[in-house]
C-alpha cells in the first residue's frame, strides 16, 4: 500500500527526573529532507536520530523537534547558611559601632552575593540516549501510521482516476477509427468527382493519399502506450511496500502518459476527439497533483 508524505507524530519522554516532548512533522518533498532541533546538550545524538528516521522514511520533509524542560526545572537552590550568618554578624557589629539599626530582612539577605546559589543539573546524553531514541521511534511510528492512512485514501483516488483515463483512451481509440474511415471516404468521393469531371484518375496516387491520411490520424500506437503506462502505474500501486517509495516512478509514468496524450492531441482533427484529449489532460493533471504527495 502506498504512503502519503503528510503526517504527524508525538511522544513523551520522562527521564533524568524531567519530562521531554518529541514531535515529528512530515510534508511532501522530492527527496528525503531531515531537519532536527535538539537541546544543545543532546546535539551529539543527531547522527543516530538521523539514521533512525532514514530507516523509516524514503521521501518527505521531516521536521523533528525535541523540547527539553527549562533550565530552571532542572535546577536546585543552595543556601550558604554560614555566609548568611557572617553577613548578619557583620551587620550587627556595624550597627553597634554606628548606632544604626541592624536588622536584615530575609529578602535582603538572600540578595547578598553568595548567600543563595542556583545549581543546574546538565542533561546526561549517555543516560538519555536509549529513552530518547525509543521516543523518536514512537513518534516516527505514529507519523508513519498517519501517512499510511492518508496513502490509502490517495490510492483510492488514483485508481478511480486511472479507470477514467482508461475509459477515455478507449473512446479516443474508437473515435479515431471513425475519423480515419470518414477521411478515407472523403478522399474516395473526391477522386470519383475528379474522374467524372475530367475522365482521369490515378488509382496509385489515390491509394497513397488514403494511406497517408490514415497514418496522420491513426493514434493506435499512442493509445496502446498510454494503456501500457496505466497498467504499469497500477502495478506500481500494487507492489508498493514499506521502505520502497514509488512516488518518483509514478511521476515518471505520468510524464510518459502526458507525452502520449499530447501526441494524440496533435493528430486529432476532429472536435469530439479533441474534447476527449482535453478530458484526458484534465484527469492526468488531477492524478499528478495527488501523486506528488506519494512517498
Amino acid at each position: 500500500m502506498i504512503r502519503s508524505m503528510t503526517g504527524f507524530g508525538r511522544a513523551q519522554l520522562d527521564a533524568e527526573g524531567a519530562s521531554f516532548s518529541v514531535e515529528l512533522r512530515s510534508v511532501n518533498h522530492r527527496h528525503l529532507d531531515l531537519a532536527l532541533r535538539l537541546p544543545r546538550a543532546l546535539a551529539g545524538l543527531e547522527v543516530e536520530l538521523r539514521r533512525v528516521l532514514g530507516l523509516r522514511f524514503v521521501r518527505g520533509k521531516i521536521d523533528l523537534v525535541v523540547a527539553a524542560p527549562s533550565a530552571g526545572a532542572r535546577a536546585d537552590l543552595e543556601l550558604d547558611r554560614a555566609l548568611a550568618d557572617r553577613y548578619v554578624e557583620f551587620a550587627r557589629t556595624l550597627a553597634a559601632e554606628r548606632g544604626v539599626g541592624a536588622e536584615l530582612r530575609a529578602s535582603e539577605l538572600l540578595a547578598l552575593p553568595g548567600v543563595a546559589r542556583v545549581l543546574e543539573h546538565p542533561l546526561d546524553e549517555a543516560a538519555l540516549r536509549p529513552a530518547l531514541v525509543a521516543a523518536v521511534e514512537r513518534a516516527a511510528e505514529a507519523t508513519d501510521a498517519m501517512r499510511l492512512a492518508e496513502g490509502a485514501a490517495l490510492e483510492r483516488e488514483l485508481r478511480g482516476r486511472l479507470a477514467t483515463v482508461s475509459a477515455l483512451a478507449a473512446e479516443v481509440s474508437a473515435r479515431s477509427g471513425e475519423v480515419a474511415a470518414a477521411a478515407r471516404e472523403r478522399l474516395r468521393k473526391r477522386a470519383e468527382l475528379l474522374r467524372a469531371e475530367t475522365g482521369l484518375a490515378d488509382e496509385a496516387r489515390l491509394a497513397q493519399e488514403i494511406v497517408n491520411a490514415a497514418d496522420r490520424m491513426d493514434v493506435t500506437e499512442e493509445v496502446v502506450r498510454l494503456s501500457s503506462h496505466v497498467a504499469q502505474f497500477e502495478a506500481a500501486l500494487d507492489a508498493a511496500a514499506a521502505g520502497a517509495g514509488v512516488g518518483r516512478r509514478l511521476e515518471f509514468l505520468l510524464q510518459e502518459m502526458s507525452r502520449e496524450v499530447n501526441t494524440i492531441g496533435a493528430k486529432s482533427g476532429d472536435a469530439p476527439l479533441a474534447h476527449r484529449v482535453v478530458d484526458l489532460k484534465t484527469e492526468l493533471e488531477r492524478i499528478r497533483e495527488q501523486a506528488l504527495n506519494v512517498e
